[in-house]
């Protein structure tokens, strides 16, 4: 288990980024970088050296798996050889880096001095600028797709088959320009909202399908979509040495008017009346206590509708006096969260415990599942029943059904409303499943929150009982 010796990972370090600085200079020395790619060069150099100064082994920004791959080094050698030489990696790319900056700076101004001092260095030998966009895009779903539940991988890969439908998948990273990405949203603006759906327009090139006049085209928030996921594969393609620059910055278009089905919160009657039937049922709506606790755990946990609907009896669970909700993924092949984030445990608020909830919970102990009636669909889970009871039935009856308005909008009000009274938005985050973005929250406290802490929070989320 000894690993590499010291002087083998800095051999393979240097040669390993040497490549790389060679293919950025030569990338210099025929386009230049543009002001927002010195800034992120300068930056991402920063962030390498605080991580050197911590001396720790985490992965973050490092292109491991590449690395690994081009330099034949096996897992068990790299596993064996930490913390050096992920410590070393990073120096590499640090320095590699700074190598960079200095040129890029030089080519700023002119000087006159001495000619024969500033002559070019020999020719680098001959190297691929970057890599094919269909190998990139591919090595960028591998890496993510143990972070992305099944949906998820197939809506994004769905989003970059674009880029790879518009350039083909042997285009060079290197060569997509910033005029190139102009384009590609271009292509965005004209695509028609159901190019999936109807099997004509599936069936067409993409070039053609633009064209195509009488069809809606795809929302701003949807092109939005797209254009994010696009500078996320920029970003990563960058930082793993797949492409000289990143794309895709700033290029969002305006979103839309808001539509009058944008999903909103409830207002503060809207809720009052909602949870006044739920737990009084004065109109006789509420007739399954499946509906009722499903209902209300949507309301004070902020979860959303399948995350509730498959939870099994052992999900709910106590460690010391807090009672929480244990919202994952583990348990039959059915059961998923939307995200990694999606994997929580939330605490049971005051008014479902002062309500009865645990005294349903024991009162299912027989089965396995905390609503056994809700049955799985592959389409949506465990979360149909319930949400078309919902939106079908109970608010239109109830007399609260407009446009925007649909279980969903619970999740909406419990962020709306713990926003208002002054709770953090990392621990928002983390009480309703948003990944924490920055590198405090994902590195100083990948631990996240503690359950008192989350308790604390959610506990000031408050309806007032109707009139």
């Amino acid at each position: 288990m000894a690993g590499l010796r010291q002087d083998e990972i800095r051999e393979k370090v240097q040669a390993y980024f040497k490549a790389q600085l060679d293919q950025y200079m030569n990338w210099l020395d025929r386009r230049g970088l543009s002001k927002n790619a010195l800034v992120d060069v300068r930056e991402e150099m920063l962030d390498h050296e605080t991580y050197v100064d911590m001396e720790t082994a985490h992965p973050q920004w490092l292109p491991v798996a590449r690395f690994k791959r081009k330099m034949d080094i096996s897992d068990a050698d790299w596993d064996a050889s930490q913390p050096r030489a992920t410590i070393e990696l990073r120096k590499g790319r640090r320095d590699m880096l700074r190598r960079v900056l200095e040129a890029a700076e030089r080519l700023e101004q002119y000087s006159y001095d001495d000619a024969t001092a500033i002559a070019p260095a020999p020719p680098a030998p001959a190297l691929p600028a970057s890599s094919p966009l269909g190998a990139a895009v591919d090595d960028f779903i591998a890496e993510h797709s143990r972070q992305w539940v099944p949906k998820t991988i197939g809506q994004n890969r769905a989003y970059l088959n674009i880029l790879v439908e518009y350039f083909g998948p042997d285009r060079l990273l290197a060569t997509i320009t910033k005029q190139d990405a102009s384009e590609v949203k271009k292509i965005l603006q004209a695509l028609p909202a159901s190019r999936n759906t109807k099997p004509k327009l599936k069936a067409m090139p993409l070039m053609q399908v633009i064209k195509e006049p009488g069809h809606k085209k795809i929302a701003a928030k949807t092109i939005n979509s797209h254009i994010q996921m696009f500078k996320m594969f920029f970003d990563w393609a960058e930082r793993h040495g797949h492409a000289p620059h990143t794309l895709f910055e700033g290029m969002k278009v305006r979103k839309d008017k808001a539509s009058e089905s944008e999903r909103k919160p409830f207002t503060q009657d809207q809720a009052c009346l909602i949870y006044t039937e739920l737990t009084e049922n004065p109109s006789g709506l509420v007739r399954k206590d499946s509906h009722k606790w499903g209902m209300l755990l949507g309301m004070f946990t902020g979860a959303r509708l399948n995350e509730i609907c498959q939870l099994d009896i052992a999900d709910v669970q106590q460690d010391g006096e807090t009672w929480f909700l244990n919202i994952t993924d583990e348990g039959d092949d059915t059961k998923s969260v939307k995200s990694k984030a999606g994997r929580r445990n939330v605490p049971l608020h005051s008014e479902l415990i002062r309500l009865g909830f645990l005294d349903f919970v024991d009162s299912r102990r027989n089965g396995r599942r905390l609503f056994p009636d809700y049955s799985y669909s592959a389409n949506g889970g465990y979360g149909r029943a319930l949400g078309r009871w919902c939106n079908e039935s109970f608010l239109p009856k109830l007399g609260v059904k407009k446009p925007g308005l649909v279980f969903h909008s619970l999740r909406h009000t419990v962020v709306t409303r713990l926003s208002q009274a002054d709770v953090p938005e990392p621990i928002v985050q983390c009480i309703v499943g948003h990944a924490r973005s920055g590198v405090t929250q994902e590195v100083y406290n990948r631990e996240g929150y503690t359950l008192a802490q989350l308790k604390t929070a959610i506990d000031r989320f408050a309806i007032s009982k109707a009139a």
